[in-house]
């Protein structure tokens, strides 16, 4: 330890060293590693090599579980841009919720779900009650939503096999009734759109309708079972509170506007406001009811504009520009099991968004190929790249 050997953290024997003191400690971290090689050996820079011996050792990186992380996403165009309400939709599933079949002693204890639409651009809910998770039940809530918002242009959506499934039979339905339908409803077939697996970032504007509805139910049901057409009266009343949140923060100035809500695109004012004062008596003359609605909704519009888009700006984090995957990249994909069992692989093929980040790569496993988000993929250095880098 008086004189130690001099040693070179960029010399090709001296990597090799510490990576066998590295194994040699059972994997431990850089400040072990470091102070045990210095007992005979002296390295220069050689914090900086344990610390990347450490993050280079491929046990290490899959026990430590950091995924790849790209800077966020621009805002789609189906967010920002006016038009009428659940033109653009997203749904998800909650629960389940424990229902009975009658009310009295006797009674059998069922699961029902909770299926959540919610407006891409005015954050307006629907809310449904569905008794199982499957594409026939789906099928038939969508029904029930179209027949109250009308049809919509766009659904987006999670993997779930309900939406899968009945996304290929609205499919199938309008290309084999094409010459049966009339010009109309053949242009009014319903695109899907599905995120990622495992993915549920890619769909936070309906996570956060689940969490906000499931704010409420939690605290009125308890342990309490209800029947299946209380528990749709209660999703219903839950759905006309949360379409009354104001969608920008409140002003402490009392001559404000009242605040813009979901309900305002709806009814033209919040669901839970007191009725307006009745124009029955009105001269009809005097109002201009058409011009007038039409004012309304340019002034909903003006204002949701300037008050609720110019929030939606800001990145709350993911603000930084990070390495994009690469086709051949040595990847582990992030897994419900133990670290040591999840799978190896090969970057195939890469998606990029709008702003030309990637977020979404094919990858090449033992099992096939799998499309994962950069939130379960694990990137591993290269050997041969820093070897190239040397030379």
């Amino acid at each position: 330890m008086k004189h130690p050997i001099l040693l070179s953290s960029k010399n090709h024997v001296t990597k090799l060293l510490f990576e066998h003191e590295h194994r040699k400690l059972l994997h431990a971290g850089p400040q072990a590693l470091l102070a045990s090689l210095r007992t005979r050996f002296w390295p220069i820079n050689g914090r900086d090599l344990a610390r990347r011996t450490v993050l280079k050792c491929n046990i290490c990186r899959r026990f430590k579980g950091e995924v790849a992380k790209n800077i966020m996403g621009n805002l789609p165009s189906d967010r920002i841009t006016p038009d009428f309400p659940f033109v653009i939709v997203g749904t998800d599933f909650a629960g389940p919720f424990m229902i009975t079949d009658r009310k009295g002693r006797g009674c059998k204890i069922t699961k029902c779900y909770l299926c959540v639409f919610i407006c891409f651009k005015y954050k307006c809910i629907h809310l449904e009650a569905v008794s199982e998770l499957s594409k026939d039940a789906f099928i038939l809530c969508l029904r029930r939503f179209v027949a109250r918002r009308g049809i919509p242009r766009k659904i987006y959506c999670d993997n779930g096999g309900n939406y899968v499934a009945a996304a290929k039979e609205i499919k199938n339905f309008i290309d084999s009734n094409v010459d049966a339908l009339s010009d109309f409803a053949t242009k009014e077939g319903i695109e899907f759109c599905f995120s990622p697996a495992y993915a549920p970032h890619f769909n936070g504007l309906m996570e956060a309708g689940v969490k906000s509805a499931k704010f409420h139910l939690t605290r009125i049901l308890g342990q309490t079972h209800l029947t299946f057409e209380e528990l749709s009266t209660l999703f219903a009343q839950i759905e006309s509170i949360l379409n009354s949140r104001p969608l920008s923060p409140l002003s402490s100035s009392p001559n404000d506007l009242y605040p813009l809500t979901p309900g305002h695109f709806l009814i033209g004012k919040p669901l839970k406001a007191l009725p307006s004062p009745s124009l029955e008596e009105t001269n009809i003359n005097r109002l201009d009811r058409f011009q007038r609605i039409q004012k309304i909704k340019q002034d909903f519009w003006n204002r949701w504009s300037q008050e609720y888009i110019s929030e939606l700006q800001a990145r709350t984090k993911w603000r930084l520009k990070r390495r994009d995957l690469q086709a051949g990249d040595l990847v582990i994909l992030k897994e419900e099991t133990p670290p040591l069992h999840w799978r190896l692989g090969r970057v195939e093929r890469t998606f990029p968004g709008s702003d030309g980040a990637i977020r979404v790569a094919d990858i090449a496993t033992s099992r096939g190929i799998v499309r994962r988000a950069l939130n379960r993929i694990c990137w591993l250095p290269n050997p041969d790249e820093d070897a190239g880098k040397q030379s």
